[in-house]
């Protein structure tokens, strides 16, 4: 792909990178499309998973709703790894992908969501790591959305819960049992966003676990979305969160730290979202030109 440096970024073209169930993006990132258009740059909603793709005809392509990857990480990520110009990048796709990621991130200080890690083939005992009573959350590692994942109360439900796990069990995967944080119920979950390593704006999710997982076949569990404004301690939780990763805060074209409220007050991370987190653009004034300025400063001078 021939560059000029004095060439400017306009007529660029940039591939929103999707799945084949939302071939023309989700709605909130649909909003992206004419952010980038009026920067001069071209935005072609475009399948991860599409045989028929040239990656190189693109000058970058930006992962946004390729929500159909956990079953199938491994091809996942080495897609991600072909593509000549990636954002957020491979090396970081591959990384937060899988959510043992949050060890990393206990060990470096950062406090998370207490969990359980079950691997395929362990033994099931729930009383032996202590969740005998209360509420349960059990998911697998690689996930998103949601999907796969169920809340359930000990005792009256570990049947269920047990049954849960050995069912992703079966099916390979890593399983997470954490406790229940039911302060989520009133609260909800804040998710601060950051673009280029800045923060941008933040949100409330409603609750989304209401009982055990009943094997939707979606995309994700619908969720409720309301702007808000990230208390002091959030803010500065998310802040150690960009600035304990393993890469660049300032490389990340996007970011999403996801937090949830404990009875004592202090917030808790629950994910950090960098391979194609909702950026949530439509609820906060400004963020999809915000976003469309990022793209741009990541594009290369435009072909000729």
């Amino acid at each position: 792909m021939e560059q000029s440096c004095s060439a400017t970024r306009a007529g660029a073209r940039v591939a929103l990178v999707t799945c084949a169930k939302l071939p023309d993006l989700d709605p909130d990132d649909q909003s992206l499309v004419p952010a980038l258009a009026a920067a001069g740059i071209t935005a072609v909603p475009t399948v991860w998973d599409d045989p028929a793709v040239d990656w190189s005809g693109y000058d970058l392509a930006v992962v946004r709703n390729t929500w159909d990857y956990p079953r199938r990480r491994a091809e996942f990520t080495a897609w991600a790894g072909s593509v000549p110009q990636l954002a957020n990048a491979a090396d970081v796709i591959a990384w937060n992908t899988d959510k043992r990621y949050l060890r990393e991130l206990a060990e470096a200080g950062i406090p998370i969501v207490p969990t359980t890690w079950i691997d395929p083939g362990d033994p099931v005992d729930l009383q032996k790591d202590g969740e005998t009573q209360g509420e349960i959350v059990v998911k697998p590692a690689v996930s998103v959305g949601s999907v796969d994942t169920g809340r359930y109360r000990l005792p009256e439900q570990e049947d269920l819960a047990v049954a849960h796990v050995r069912r992703l069990q079966d099916a390979g995967r890593l399983v997470m049992v954490q406790p229940y944080l039911a302060d989520v119920d009133t609260a909800g979950e804040t998710a601060l966003l950051f673009i280029g390593g800045v923060f941008s704006h933040a949100i409330r999710k409603g609750p989304i676990l209401t009982g055990p997982d009943e094997g939707v076949d979606t995309l994700y569990q619908e969720e409720s979305i309301t702007p808000r404004t990230p208390s002091p301690a959030e803010h500065a939780l998310a802040e150690r969160v960009l600035d304990a990763l393993p890469f660049d805060r300032s490389a990340l074209l996007y970011a999403r730290v996801d937090l949830l409220p404990t009875p004592s007050g202090d917030p808790v991370v629950i994910e950090v979202e960098l391979t194609e987190p909702s950026l949530f653009l439509t609820t906060a004034a400004g963020a999809p030109d915000r976003l469309a300025a990022a793209i741009a400063g990541l594009l290369p001078a435009a072909r000729r």
